[in-house]
């Protein structure tokens, strides 16, 4: 070992004067700051943050069956299951963390840590505790924002950052309450970024880090060297429920505009391109003349939409949004969902050889025409028990879909007529006895004619469906 050690301080030496190593860059450490490395300034500056979530909810138990039976109701009484140690209610208790981001008290984790819960107690990082309530959930970016209640003046808030800004390499600090031990402070670096094949949101873009992420981690907060909010933690991959080096956070883009939306609105308000297409594989790469596939080519446009009025066509590729490189149909999502309603967004497009930029005006997806849901009576043959609703723009971002026009089934009862014709959520009616149907007013018109036997026609997944029911 003592020969190896001498024969390095002799190559360094040689190195040196040959001028092959910069000698300030092996200056011996003067003192004992120059040595130590510690994140603990950005640590004392962002822990106060975050917080720990406790959640309650009353759940339901099913009796068994032989409870149910009239003939044993008459020996063992209406309660006949709890007198045998069997509660018709729990509480079942969860934890997991979240991040103050308004000094009034404001909270944003994740919907999953807080969803159909009965109580909420915040736990601050001096052991405060606070009952908090919801202000609104998004459960399409599993996103949910908590206030809490009689919150004292003092509350450190947490800045958001720019997570586009966050580089392959970037050290990162993920905060949070792990298995419930308390809060719990881990680094790392950035694996990843705009990872779009973690099945946890409808908007896949993710920030992937190898800072450890434990179960209890949800809602905590991802941080940047600098010491603001770049992240929220939302998703671990893993074989047994711990840490494995691979975990994913919601980037700081979306939880702005989730944050603000569900604050001004009271819910999740995203900007409608009208606009949708498919990722540009290699083939329509070659085939177009790109020199890659990135982008996604146009199959939709939706008439009067603001792509349509800024001229967006199908056949384009959209390139970019706001000069930041759309990778595929999933990037695409992500980017118009982190726009700011009443805005505008440059688009840059390749069409026919040559590159294009518009000027997209960003709205609300439009109630139009007016969705008019309502529940057929249970008694009505043969759509009874089903729940339907005009689509339009606002209802299908709600619902995650690509608009369309037409007549859809929303929810189903569990035993109605609408389940024994045949039909399943996301149905389009098209037809009633040959009478076209292109409003929820057509059906009803339809249904008040009484027939013994109803042929109807529905679009399912694009396909045409025909039925016949005799009664």
């Amino acid at each position: 070992m003592r020969r190896f050690s001498y024969l390095a301080v002799l190559s360094v030496c040689c190195l040196l004067q040959t001028g092959s190593v910069d000698a300030q860059s092996t200056k011996v450490p003067n003192s004992s700051g120059e040595v130590k490395l510690t994140f603990a300034p950005v640590v004392k500056r962002t822990a106060p943050s975050v917080v720990n979530i406790y959640t309650r909810r009353v759940v339901q138990q099913r009796a068994p069956s032989l409870f149910n039976d009239p003939f044993f109701r008459r020996f063992f009484g209406e309660n006949g299951a709890e007198r045998f140690g069997m509660p018709r209610e729990r509480i079942q208790n969860s934890l997991g963390s979240g991040v103050i981001v308004r000094e009034d008290g404001i909270v944003i984790t994740n919907n999953h840590v807080i969803a159909d819960s009965d109580e909420i107690t915040v736990v601050l990082s001096d052991r405060r505790e606070f009952d908090a309530e919801i202000v609104g959930t998004d459960e399409r970016t599993d996103l949910a924002v908590l206030r809490i209640n009689n919150a004292p003046a003092d509350l450190p808030a947490l800045k958001l950052g720019d997570a586009d800004a966050l580089e392959v390499g970037d050290l990162v600090l993920a905060i949070g309450n792990p298995f419930g031990v308390g809060q719990t402070v881990t680094s790392g670096i950035v694996s990843a970024v705009a990872r779009s094949n973690v099945g946890v949101s409808d908007f896949r873009s993710f920030i992937q880090t190898d800072a450890a992420i434990n179960p209890g981690n949800s809602g905590g907060a991802l941080v940047s060297i600098d010491g603001s909010l770049v992240g929220i933690n939302t998703a671990i991959y893993s074989r047994d429920g711990g840490s494995v080096g691979i975990g994913f956070a919601i980037p700081t883009p979306m939880v702005r505009v989730v944050l603000d939306s569900i604050l001004k609105e009271g819910k999740a308000v995203r900007a409608w391109l009208g606009a949708s297409g498919q990722s540009v594989s290699s083939e329509i790469a070659e085939a177009l003349g790109l020199d890659r596939p990135l982008g996604v080519i146009v199959n939709t446009v939706f008439p009067g939409s603001p792509g349509d009025d800024a001229g967006i066509a199908v056949g384009d590729v959209l390139m970019s949004v706001n000069g930041r490189e759309i990778l595929d149909a999933e990037n695409l999502r992500y980017r118009l969902a982190t726009l700011v309603v009443g805005q505008t967004a440059d688009v840059d497009l390749f069409r026919n050889g040559a590159k294009k930029t518009v000027r997209v005006k960003l709205v609300k997806p439009p109630e139009d025409p007016p969705r008019n849901e309502i529940e057929l009576s249970d008694q009505l043959p043969p759509f009874g028990g089903s729940t339907i609703a005009n689509m339009n723009p606002a209802l299908a971002e709600e619902l995650g879909v690509q608009p369309d026009e037409g007549v859809v089934v929303l929810r189903l009862k569990r035993r109605s007529f609408a389940r024994q014709s045949g039909l399943a959520p996301g149905d389009y009616i098209l037809s009633i006895n040959g009478q076209e149907i292109k409003r929820v007013s057509d059906l009803e018109a339809s249904l008040a004619q009484p027939s013994r036997k109803w042929t109807f026609s529905i679009k399912r997944a694009g396909r045409v469906i025909q039925r016949s029911i005799g009664l």
